[in-house]
């Protein structure tokens, strides 16, 4: 009786629980929807001037021309893949800098306040001087989106690796392990919610790193296109966008999600 009762309970939580996150999807595009109502509306009755804030049926006829000309598709791809490029890119080299750190106490100390200062640099600040260095073209844009988080990520990163608990790392040092053993077995495990962490974060910002790099010297790219789109008063192209990379961005950011919750079925 006891153990019904208890499943009876579950099922209702577990029912209760499906159904709040129902209400709540539909919350989310009930608002989405709601705003692209009175966005479509308030530029049919003139409250806004559609030319300067566009509305949604002039955006879709904008995607719908663009994508016939095989335009859009391209400037998309070239931004993804430069941002994938940056993000991939920051991983691999923030995880090899903070293995290097970790293993050597003498160079974290020399390049700490190093990496303090590169880190706290406007990286806007940065994107001019890569380009007028290294010719503006997709490798200066991927090293503009590297450059945003490389420094930060570098320093979570070691901070994480520094909390592992050291007595761990004694037992396998006493049983004869290798500090290899000790990064393998301890120190990247206990890290692996940290790097997911990093991840999420990283993509948002690759993708910043990458429009602002496309913003001052690409000829393609959706930051390519919201430059010019303001120079020629094609505000539609603006506007579609920005859209566009609130798209992106989510579909990146919803990927590292699935990843993270792999992870956590595998734990």
């Amino acid at each position: 009786m006891s153990h019904e009762t208890i499943s009876a309970a579950q099922a209702a939580y577990l029912q209760s629980h499906k159904f709040h996150k129902i209400r709540i999807q539909l919350y989310r595009v009930g608002i989405l929807a709601l705003f692209f109502i009175l966005w479509e509306a308030s530029a049919r009755l003139g409250w806004i001037d559609d030319f300067i804030f566009s509305s949604p049926s002039k955006l879709i006829m904008c995607f719908y021309h663009m994508t016939k000309e095989n335009a859009l598709f391209f400037h998309i791809g070239i931004t993804l893949f430069e941002t994938l490029a940056s993000f991939f890119l920051v991983m691999a080299c923030s995880l090899f800098v903070t293995i290097l750190l970790w293993y050597s106490k003498s160079l974290t100390e020399t390049l700490d306040p190093y990496l303090v200062v590169l880190n706290s640099l406007p990286k806007s600040a940065l994107a001019p001087l890569l380009i007028v260095w290294l010719g503006a073209n997709y490798k200066t844009i991927i090293l503009t989106g590297v450059s945003v988080s490389v420094f930060g990520t570098i320093l979570n990163l070691y901070i994480g690796f520094s909390e592992v608990d050291g007595e761990k790392i004694k037992l396998i040092e006493t049983l004869g392990g290798s500090r290899r053993q000790a990064l393998f077995k301890v120190i990247l495990p206990a890290n692996r919610a940290n790097l997911i962490g990093l991840m999420k974060s990283n993509i948002g910002l690759c993708l910043v790193g990458v429009i602002i790099g496309e913003f001052i010297a690409s000829k393609c790219g959706l930051g390519y296109l919201i430059i010019y789109g303001s120079q020629v008063f094609k505000l539609d192209w603006v506007i579609l966008s920005i859209f566009i990379l609130c798209i992106i961005a989510m579909a990146l950011y919803g990927l590292i999600r699935l990843l993270e919750k792999k992870c956590r079925i595998t734990d």
